[in-house]
């Protein structure tokens, strides 16, 4: 289904859901360490520009879900795992950044790099 303007506030009142019913099998685990892409799509992308490049740790594999980047574009829902992964304030904002903060975000495999 193409995500159109016209069927968000149903889509919202409902509770909908992007996870797919697809076996795909994980390209992470916990505790691995991996990097984002550093890349620069023309098109629609929910990876954060300042995690592009940046270093963090998996912490929990939600389950597959479309990809919103091919699904936006009526591009096919390209399945695939969606992680939480936890960032260093100082590898994410620089050595100004408090040294035991830390963020977490939710990042899909096409985003990620092993290291």
């Amino acid at each position: 289904m193409l995500l159109t303007p016209e069927i968000v506030p149903g889509l919202l009142a409902t509770g909908a859901s992007a996870r797919v019913a697809e076996e795909v099998a994980p390209r992470f685990r916990q505790g691995d360490r991996v990097r984002m892409r550093n890349h620069n799509p023309a098109t629609h992308t929910r990876l954060p520009g300042y995690l592009r490049g940046k270093a963090g740790v998996v912490e929990h594999d939600h389950g597959v879900f479309a990809f919103p980047d091919t699904h936006a574009h009526g591009l096919g829902h390209k399945a695939q795992h969606c992680y939480s992964v936890r960032f260093g304030a100082r590898e994410v904002w620089g050595s100004t950044a408090p040294e035991r903060d830390t963020l977490r975000v939710d990042v899909f495999d096409d985003y990620i790099e092993t290291l």
